[in-house]
């Protein structure tokens, strides 16, 4: 069976490698080299080889894992918050400000005042000039829209002010 493929394998391409060297054989000589070879000669005449590992992919354009974003509310209905806390992180506009809440340029709301957090559900008149209305409304021009709002209610001031001077 091995000498059959060697055969095969040398007189089809009628050329044998040894050394580097190639030298262009007959048909009878490529069967008598085939004939007096050694077994671990046989394997280099005939070239057959199989893979022991398969083949890895590329590296090069594989997902990374990322952490993940954490996004969607910080602080819950009620809570009291300070100035500068985010209470909502988001990708595209889910949340909408309203009373003494800003709208940060990552989408973020944040409060502006001390005070109790309340979300409501309004109907929403959007700023058509903003790029964030642009494209989250496009097409939605003519049509009623309801957001849920964050507002911060700040704290009533006490009433216990001493008149200092009189004008």
């Amino acid at each position: 069976m091995f000498v059959h493929t060697c055969i095969t394998a040398i007189t089809s391409e009628l050329e044998y490698f040894e050394n580097g060297n190639s030298l262009a054989l007959e048909k009878d000589e490529a069967r008598w080299i085939c004939l007096t070879l050694n077994e671990t000669n046989l394997s280099r005449a005939t070239g057959v080889r199989f893979a022991s590992k398969k083949t890895g992919g590329s590296t090069r354009y594989q997902k990374i894992d990322q952490r993940p974003k954490h996004r969607g509310w910080r602080v819950q209905d009620g809570h009291i918050v300070t100035p500068g806390t985010i209470l909502a992180a988001q990708l595209h506009l889910r949340f909408h400000p309203g009373l003494n809440v800003g709208f940060g340029k990552n989408g973020n709301l944040f409060a502006m005042e001390h005070g109790r957090v309340m979300v409501t559900c309004e109907k929403i008149n959007p700023n058509w000039d903003h790029t964030w209305i642009k494209r989250i409304y496009a097409g939605r021009e003519n049509q009623t829209i309801y957001k849920k709002h964050f507002n911060v209610i700040p704290d009533p001031q006490h009433s216990r002010f001493v008149l200092k001077d009189r004008i």
